[in-house]
């Protein structure tokens, strides 16, 4: 039991210092903004900060999406790749609510804007890349077949590339728009 109170409390320090930072980004600007700042706001030390997260831009950047993705992904049973991911992902996109959805857009938003956070961002689709491969790879051993890698790629770009597009209208809906991206990859794939 006390276990599940440690988990929850570093949940809710871990929450309390993004949405301070998202706050302070919205009023400030991403540059305007110190870690010393922000764990000022989130009522923590900048010490505490660093052990949630590493970098200033990992307070936007980090968020648990990945995995739960590729759970959703690799529970999917469709022989072909690029319907699993599809699926996998509109799956794990259903669980978000409201709220988060709300910072998803914002969190995208700042990445967009944010010299130091477009720089960064390279680095996560690399990752989600490959979590995609190793999660259609499977129980094979070895290195990652050069068509799921290529699979994976467009799988990641497809989803990015829906991410930032719903980011950029605020009337779009997110499951919608990565439904329709990974559509058009499918009908370019197929023509």
């Amino acid at each position: 039991m006390e276990t599940d109170w440690r988990a929850a409390k570093r949940a809710r320090t871990r929450e309390a210092i993004q949405q301070a930072a998202l706050r302070l980004f919205a009023e400030h600007g991403y540059d305007g903004v110190t870690v010393e700042r922000i764990a000022a706001e989130a009522g923590v030390s900048h010490t505490t900060f660093f052990r949630y997260f590493p970098t200033k831009e990992d307070v936007v950047l980090s968020d648990n999406y990945d995995p739960l993705i590729a759970r959703f992904v690799a529970a999917r049973g469709e022989a072909d790749p690029v319907e699993r991911v599809r699926r996998g992902i509109a799956e794990a996109l259903a669980l978000l609510d409201e709220h988060e959805m709300v910072v998803v857009r914002e969190r995208t938003r700042l990445m967009l804007s944010a010299s130091a956070l477009r720089a960064r961002q390279w680095e996560n689709r690399a990752s989600t890349q490959r979590l995609l491969e190793e999660v259609l790879r499977g129980d094979a051993s070895g290195a990652v077949p050069l068509a799921l890698r290529v699979t994976a790629a467009a799988c990641t770009a497809a989803l990015a590339t829906a991410v930032t597009a719903w980011a950029e209208d605020d009337g779009a809906d997110l499951a919608a728009t990565v439904d329709a991206a990974f559509a058009a990859l499918e009908r370019n794939r197929r023509a």
